[in-house]
């Protein structure tokens, strides 16, 4: 408990800190273009979805050349330690259960927004437009949610209704 002259003294001095405080200089403000280029969120209505387009085949590609050394061959039984199967999963009848592209996404913006955002896991960011698009693709017909001809792009991507949609609590619902 503080006394009269200690109250004094505490007031005194905090403001004696505050008045000297200067920021210390480091870093710079923010641009726009700063902002902008880390702002790559994707909603599941596909606002923020970029050009470009890939379909299945190009996928399977640039999934053999980027994503099977930690996902494996088919995407069904990971190599790297962490990194989840992709492909299958089964029923999502218990907790334990392994979740999947196509068994527990509810959006297939979601799996591009990852796949764009984080992936590989050695250089995430470092997919091209097209490159996220096609892997997206790939792994879309893998779980047999798209056909083997089908093209994602910014405008078919959001229309892809994945198996697992109607069973998630939705945030925003306008956003659909």
């Amino acid at each position: 408990m503080f006394t009269r002259s200690g109250l004094a003294f505490a007031l005194v001095f905090a403001a004696a800190c505050g008045a000297r405080a200067e920021p210390p200089g480091l870093g710079k403000p923010s641009t726009e273009a700063d902002i902008a280029a880390w702002d790559i969120s994707i909603m599941p209505d596909g606002a923020g979805l970029p050009p470009g387009r890939g379909a299945p085949a190009e996928g399977a590609r640039v999934y053999a050349e980027k994503c099977a050394a930690c996902h494996g061959e088919n995407g069904v039984k990971p190599v790297a330690p962490g990194a989840g199967p992709l492909v299958g999963g089964g029923k999502l009848d218990r907790i334990e259960a392994v979740k999947t592209i196509g068994n527990f996404y509810g959006h297939a913006t979601t799996v591009f927004d990852f796949i764009r955002r984080a992936m590989p896991f050695n250089e995430p960011r470092t997919l091209t437009n097209d490159e996220a698009y096609a892997v997206t693709a790939y792994l879309l017909a893998a779980n047999k949610i798209i056909g083997e001809n089908d093209v994602m792009d910014a405008q078919s991507l959001p229309k892809v209704k994945m198996p697992n949609r109607d069973n998630f609590i939705i945030r925003f619902l306008d956003r659909i």
